[in-house]
């Protein structure tokens, strides 16, 4: 979990922060197949046009002034009839209650609540749309999966560098796995949020996350299972690879990846022996493809009562990391580069970028 969401905000005697077109409040809800996460952001509007083409924002244009995360398991069960369950539809509503209440606290400018593949997916996703309208006053919007691309790449867009001409930026959701290959300009307008100009060249949506592959496949340790999802999810993208040229990118040196989700956050944190998760020592580093080799493989073979006792991984994660860290070993056999960009961003961040380019238009 990201130190965003590590605050306990208390709810009540708490006076709004105001939002006026100099300093507007905006907000943004991803509704995953795994976890609900919030972000308020105050901005200021000078201090974006000024500062924001850094790769990390001064606070004076950008603070997180409220965060929130719950892992919900909207996706659970999901696979084996494509619907949402009462008890996960449930789960989802008291986590989109909780951010209610916490927008209530704030004057808003703007917010975008989204719902991913698990929504996606279920043929009764308007039963969650419905109440959260209903009962909460909030509008959640089921994006595809070019939408979550492009704002999971936006989020994660300040860890691109200039150095290289192409990148790769990947995300490891609960229910589907996304990667964005783009195309890096050292000439070209730059954006607010953007560190480098891009265009993107192609994308692709895998079907397996960590919650519904972990209920395909289930959580054992046998290496004749792990070696079996790790060969479905690398046919999977050799297609993708193929058809860009991307080996022929890596060959020569002109390759960068970077890596955003839970499973790839955790991974980092374990490698950097965490007794508790750190989010400035874990966003932004980069971890040798060796190094990650060794942190999988020590994932892989560890029993569930192992996984339980490092305080890296986390109760909510114990399982999901073991089928993340064999959708992470696919991806990093596909791509053969050397090192991989940790980012702890995505999606929430995406949305936010959006929102201050409508704030600087205003």
């Amino acid at each position: 979990m990201s130190e965003y969401d590590a605050q306990n905000t208390h709810l009540e005697g708490v006076r709004p922060l105001e939002c006026d077109s100099h300093h507007p409040i905006i907000a943004a809800i991803d509704l995953g197949t795994n976890s609900c996460r919030l972000l308020v952001a105050r901005v200021n509007v000078a201090g974006i046009r000024t500062n924001y083409f850094r790769s990390r924002p001064k606070p004076l244009a950008w603070k997180v002034v409220d965060s929130f995360a719950k892992v919900v398991r909207l996706g659970e069960g999901l696979h084996s009839n494509n619907e949402l369950s009462i008890e996960a539809t449930d789960r989802a509503m008291d986590a989109l209650a909780i951010c209610r209440k916490k927008l209530d606290r704030y004057n808003l400018h703007s917010i975008r609540a989204v719902a991913t593949e698990a929504c996606r997916r279920a043929t009764n996703n308007h039963i969650l749309v419905a109440r959260a309208k209903n009962e909460l006053n909030l509008d959640i919007e089921i994006i595809d999966s070019e939408e979550e691309a492009s704002l999971a790449l936006k989020g994660c867009s300040a860890m691109l560098s200039s150095h290289l001409p192409y990148g790769i930026v990947f995300d490891i959701g609960g229910g589907s796995t996304e990667i964005i290959l783009v195309k890096l300009k050292k000439d070209g307008k730059r954006r607010p949020g953007y560190s480098v100009p891009f265009d993107i060249i192609d994308s692709i949506s895998i079907p397996y996350g960590v919650v519904t592959t972990s209920e395909e496949f289930g959580t054992n340790n046998e290496t004749e299972g792990h070696e079996k999802l790790q060969n479905i999810i690398l046919n999977e993208l050799k297609e993708f690879v193929s058809k860009n040229n991307i080996l022929e990118f890596i060959k020569n040196n002109e390759l960068q990846v970077t890596g955003s989700s839970g499973t790839v956050t955790t991974l980092a944190a374990f490698h950097l022996g965490l007794a508790q998760y750190e989010r400035r020592l874990v966003d932004g580093m980069t971890i040798d493809y060796n190094d990650l080799y060794t942190v999988i493989n020590k994932i892989l073979s560890m029993t569930r009562e192992e996984r339980l006792l490092q305080s890296s991984i986390g109760f909510g994660r114990v399982d999901y990391v073991l089928t993340g860290s064999n959708i992470l070993k696919a991806i990093c056999d596909a791509l053969p580069v050397k090192s991989m960009r940790i980012a702890d961003r995505g999606v929430r961040e995406g949305i936010l970028i959006d929102l201050m380019l409508e704030v600087i238009r205003m």
